[in-house]
């Protein structure tokens, strides 16, 4: 373990979830714990976290937001995830 990894993981106010398949794809944003909306971009987040009285310095601080199946630059979906979805959708 490095000296900054910690046995427990961090509860940062804001969590942006996996992209979601739409036209444009979508990642879900939470604001301690509950669903406030949907991003499509970075900027969405930072106005959702805005409307709730918080300032983001730093997008890569998990202290600050977590990223879950994906980055701050993650905005659509994996080849692999679309790949299986449209062969879920031909059985």
């Amino acid at each position: 373990m490095t000296e900054s990894a910690s046995p427990y993981m961090s509860h940062p106010r804001i969590m942006v979830l996996g992209v979601q398949p739409g036209t444009p794809p979508f990642r879900i944003v939470q604001i301690d714990g509950q669903v406030v909306g949907e991003a499509r971009t970075i900027t969405d987040v930072l106005q959702a976290a805005a409307a709730f009285g918080i300032t983001v310095h730093d997008l890569d601080d998990p202290d600050t937001v977590r990223w879950v199946g994906g980055d701050k630059l993650t905005w659509t979906l994996r080849a692999s995830a679309r790949a299986s979805g449209e062969q879920d959708e031909r059985l």
